[in-house]
């Protein structure tokens, strides 16, 4: 029997399976599993809590003595839950955690044993830096790199079936001092956006001294039976379906959305979000995403550097836990063709340690002075950096999704709705080049009157924009599933940082020439609209009226990741994030000569297991059926049946043979053209081969290979199908 019809027999089988029957309130649990400041403060000398307070707050750095007062409490507490090993826990570049895990135990010279968590521990490893992608920062044989502690993000504890693990947020460097992973740049982004901002924020409120990123994360997923997915070499290897004909039913009658949660997912959940909360993960929402089988979590709003590590933390999660249910979570960004893929929607913000969201619009002049100026230089950010946001949420994943079925297109532009597009209007068309009396007691009591009534939701949303704003946020709704947010968020940072450095500066520099301050404001913010108003659209992106009035506008619409992944190194970028210092000249081309061999990597990875299931698993099928249909016609001639009697089996013989040499055909071309593509010697033109030659032929082997799908007897066909993959739980 095909591994397909063992795994939907076993369907009957499977139950829901909650392992916790009897419900928790949240706040019982939430937390219980980190290393919070509610904690330190009970483990914790008054010195050595006042110096990690001191470090979270205002980045002073921790010195070795209190570090090891920190890690003397911090493996008491961790003991007290059973816990026998550390790790430092990072994110290298290859889109997932690491972590390498040690034990407590020790022994003394005497051979006395002993168990030990001392501030070295704490505060630095080194794991092998050979073996994670540099782009060519390290060689095979420097192998040295090291993880530093990151005191504002807490140590949890991991627990995987019955051991825990104490694990420390870290970062991860190399031997010289470049970033080797995520986090790193991430801090240093922060850090930028953060003095930036405060800088124009003192112009409205000179109370105000740290401005911190905020993010709230949507994360879109499948869930389908594990053992259907084990029966699918592809999903196993690829995390998509390569082949799969649409089924009668998909997502057409739009039933699935918000709709009823089936019981087992219910139960995984509810699981894994009882496991989110223990890790402080702040999971607020879960319901049906629009396509059959796809679900979508999303938390509360947080510290930016802290939501990017429990978005990654919360991926491994659902991943685990999955398997408790005999589920598989699928992250990839279009696990299905012909049905909505996944995306990360990222809500990002800036809050004041005054209490204020800068990106909400308030009720008084002066609230909405400041709002109507971060809100601008936004738009500005995104208008002229546009081609790196695009860069920054490039992967051949997101390719297959970005401009399909709810996706926001590849062409890079900002929402803003019709209430503030007139607000925009009305002072672009009211203040002059030239400053009066009059207009300074407008600029003061009336050019903000629209703008009290916004508040949360006074604008409409559009799904089909890539970075909508949608109150007091903006959405960059362009950002695939399985990704790390802290790429773009690091990219998204830094341009706002650039940007508000800039209109800090001709703010200063019309002041300095006698121009009121409030004057000089609205000056910089018409000529800002004026500059970026052709990024502002409110229409339908998925159009091709939109797709021409981009490309007159002269807005890029980089359709692919590797031309798009060039955006990364240009002279303007590399000036950017040096002027920043988010990454040296190095660290911006290795981070480029890794994405491109991600993309050439996950599309060589794809081809192969086409050619093999095509080989191994539809042709054998293919040919099966052939042959029975080969053996009913010859004996419905032997038996004297006229020709006209057994034209259908004729019909569908001719066809599946067209089909059977197409599939194989076209795989050898395939073949050839991957051969070629890795002959070349640079990245960037193996990675446009791979995209130009290789890909295309993806989808002409998949549609002969669907129609096969269609005419090969069902009980001869090996891989499970559509219908099975997306209904059957």
């Amino acid at each position: 029997m095909h591994l397909r019809f063992k795994a939907i027999d076993n369907l009957t089988s499977v139950g829901a399976n909650s392992p916790d029957p009897v419900a928790k309130k949240v706040t019982a649990v939430f937390g219980e599993k980190v290393f919070t400041l509610k904690v330190a403060r009970e483990y914790l000398s008054d010195e050595a809590y006042k110096s990690l307070i001191s470090s979270i707050k205002t980045g002073k750095k921790i010195d070795r003595n209190d570090a090891s007062q920190i890690a003397a409490g911090i493996r008491q507490w961790a003991e007290s839950k059973g816990v026998t090993h550390y790790t430092h826990w990072f994110q290298p570049l290859t889109g997932s955690s690491a972590e390498k895990h040690d034990s407590f135990f020790t022994l003394k010279s005497d051979g006395t044993p002993l168990e030990t968590f001392d501030g070295d521990a704490l505060v630095q490893q080194e794991p092998d830096a050979s073996s994670f992608p540099s782009g060519g920062l390290r060689a095979t044989f420097e192998a040295r790199g090291y993880t530093a502690w990151d005191p504002t993000s807490p140590a949890f504890i991991m627990e995987i079936g019955n051991g825990n693990t104490l694990c420390i947020p870290t970062i991860f460097v190399s031997y010289t001092g470049e970033s080797l992973d995520y986090k790193a740049p991430l801090l240093k982004s922060i850090d930028a956006l953060n003095k930036a901002a405060v800088d124009v924020c003192n112009y409205f409120d000179r109370n105000v001294s740290r401005v911190t990123a905020t993010l709230g994360w949507e994360q879109e997923y499948f869930v389908i039976d594990e053992g259907l997915a084990n029966a699918r070499p592809d999903l196993v290897m690829t995390g998509r379906t390569v082949f799969g004909h649409s089924p009668a039913k998909g997502q057409q009658l739009e039933d699935h959305y918000f709709g009823s949660i089936p019981e087992r997912i219910y139960a995984f959940m509810r699981d894994f979000e009882t496991e989110a909360y223990k890790l402080g993960i702040p999971l607020r929402t879960r319901h049906n995403e629009v396509a059959p089988a796809q679900f979508e979590c999303a938390p509360i709003f947080e510290e930016l550097n802290l939501a990017v590590d429990h978005n990654t933390l919360l991926m491994d999660v659902m991943s685990r836990v999955a398997k408790r249910h005999k589920l598989k979570v699928l992250l990839h960004e279009k696990p299905f063709a012909g049905i909505n893929g996944s995306g990360k929607h990222n809500n990002w913000s800036m809050a004041t340690d005054t209490g204020v969201n800068l990106l909400a619009p308030g009720k008084t002049p002066k609230t909405n002075f400041m709002f109507l100026a971060f809100f601008v230089n936004t738009i500005k950010a995104v208008h002229d950096h546009a081609d790196l946001l695009r860069a920054a949420i490039a992967s051949a994943g997101n390719d297959h999704r970005l401009g399909a079925n709810e996706a926001p297109p590849a062409i890079i532009s900002a929402y803003i709705g019709r209430f503030l597009t007139k607000v925009l209007d009305e002072v672009e068309s009211r203040v002059g080049d030239k400053f009066d009396e009059q207009d300074e007691v407008m600029l003061k009591l009336d050019i903000h009157k629209n703008i009290p009534e916004l508040l949360l939701d006074n604008t409409d949303r559009n799904r089909t924009s890539p970075f909508a704003f949608t109150g007091n946020k903006f959405e960059f709704r362009a950002v695939g599933s399985s990704a790390n947010c802290a790429l773009n968020m690091t990219v998204l940072n830094t341009i706002m940082a650039e940007t508000l450095s800039n209109f800090k500066s001709e703010v200063d520099a019309l002041i300095e020439k006698g121009e009121k301050k409030e004057v000089a404001i609205m000056y910089v913010i018409k000529n800002y609209i004026k500059a970026s108003k052709k990024v502002l659209f409110d229409g339908d992106g998925y159009s091709e009226a939109w797709e021409k009035e981009a490309a007159k506008r002269g807005l890029p619409n980089v359709k692919t990741t590797p031309p798009a992944l060039d955006a990364m190194v240009t002279k303007k970028a590399k000036g950017l994030f040096e002027k920043h210092k988010v990454f040296t000249h190095a660290e911006v081309e290795a981070r480029h000569e890794i994405e491109l061999e991600k993309y050439i990597k996950n599309v060589q990875i794809e081809g192969r297991v086409i050619h093999d299931l095509a080989g191994n698993h539809i042709l054998p099928s293919a040919i099966r059926y052939q042959n029975v249909l080969i053996e009913n016609i010859k004996g419905l001639k032997e038996v004297g049946v006229k020709a006209s009697s057994y034209k259908v089996q004729m019909n569908i013989l001719n066809e599946i043979s067209d089909h059977i040499d197409k599939v194989q055909t076209l795989s050898d071309q395939m073949t050839e053209e991957r051969k070629s593509a890795n002959a070349l010697p640079h990245s960037r033109e193996k990675a446009i081969a791979y995209c130009d030659k290789v890909k295309p032929l993806f989808d002409e082997i998949r549609y002969s290979v669907d129609k096969l799908e269609l005419l090969v007897d069902d009980a001869s066909w090996e891989l499970p199908k559509y219908r099975e993959l997306l209904f059957l739980r």
